[in-house]
């Protein structure tokens, strides 16, 4: 399985940007997706996933109601919506393949892209 992010950059304040993460594999459909990011210095914080049929699970509360995690399963793709970005949102994303339906925590996933930087400028 190979998960390739992009959509990342440099952003100002305010503004908004949307990740992609594109799978290799015939059995996208079949697993979770989710969204992580990693600040310099901090832990990796899972911040968004959506099951295998496309309904989102989780949002992360740092995130909630600027975020949404969406997928579409014929384009073996999955997204994240950013708006209303802020500085604190600076960090690499990346993207992750769970090992079934549903991923609601972080050890479930086990399948990770490079990551896509996403800088937020104040």
């Amino acid at each position: 399985v190979q998960l390739q992010a992009s959509g990342g950059g440099l952003v100002q304040a305010g503004g908004s940007l949307r990740l992609s993460c594109a799978a290799s594999g015939r059995t996208f459909s079949s697993y979770a997706m989710g969204w992580f990011r990693q600040a310099p210095g901090e832990e990796r914080e899972f911040i968004a996933d959506i099951s295998w049929i496309g309904v989102p699970t989780y949002h992360a509360d740092s995130v909630k109601g600027r975020f949404t995690i969406s997928r579409d399963n014929a384009k073996n793709t999955v997204y994240l919506q950013m708006n209303n970005l802020k500085p604190e949102d600076t960090a690499l994303y990346y993207c992750a393949r769970a090992r079934g339906a549903y991923g609601f925590s972080a050890g479930e996933y086990e399948y990770w892209g490079q990551g896509t930087q996403v800088t937020v400028s104040s």
